[in-house]
């Protein structure tokens, strides 16, 4: 969900170089068959990630909520024809949408999915990587943060989708687990003496902070 005026998001995406044409496929299918379909990374958030691997150079890349595979894809996108990116799915129909979206793709074989809990999952993996994406179970960003930041090389980079959580974590009286929780992580990002941080505005806000 974004926090911005529909229009003024479509006008940015407008204005932005195209999604793919596979891309374009997986966002249909999921508004057409997921009622959840709100979750989508989305068109502009994807290019931003895109973007990001691209400037950062990353070759390794690991993703905690695949959902349908559409931020999967998008980064995969910029990765290098060795690169690899490793992407997190608890829900078992999520994780079977995005690997047929994953070998429908000229990029899908870049990407490794593991099913199951992003907790467990991430205790099976080595590092270093250059780049990680969080869009899961929101009330474990912290969790995520601990998990993934000794894998991180240095000047490395963290993102976090939902940072701004519709704006509830600026309503000090909202003290639900979810609003808490990414209130806790915003925090640990700003004060960690290892990152270098800033809380953009894209969507429903993206968290980014650069391993020192």
């Amino acid at each position: 969900m974004s926090i911005i005026p529909l229009e003024v998001h479509d006008y940015a995406f407008a204005h932005s170089t195209p999604q793919s044409a596979n891309l374009r496929q997986v966002e249909a299918w999921t508004r057409d068959h997921r009622e959840d379909h709100g979750m989508l990374t989305g068109r502009l958030e994807g290019g931003l990630l895109r973007l990001l691997v691209s400037l950062s150079g990353a070759r390794r890349i690991v993703e905690v909520g695949t959902f349908t595979g559409y931020s999967a894809l998008s980064m995969a996108q910029a990765l290098p024809e060795d690169g690899t990116l490793v992407t997190c799915e608890l829900d078992a129909e999520n994780a079977q949408a995005a690997r047929r979206h994953f070998a429908a793709d000229p990029h899908g074989h870049k990407i490794t999915l593991l099913e199951g809990p992003g907790l467990d999952s991430l205790a099976t993996l080595r590092g270093p990587f250059d780049l990680a994406f969080v869009d899961a179970d929101k009330e474990n960003y912290p969790n995520y943060l601990d998990a993934l930041l000794p894998m991180m090389r240095p000047g490395g980079l963290l993102a976090f989708d939902n940072a701004l959580w519709s704006g509830a974590v600026a309503l000090d009286d909202d003290l639900r687990e979810t609003t808490v929780a990414i209130r806790l992580l915003n925090e640990r990002l700003r004060a960690h003496p290892r990152l270098d941080n800033v809380l953009l505005t894209v969507r429903d806000g993206l968290h980014l902070a650069r391993v020192l």
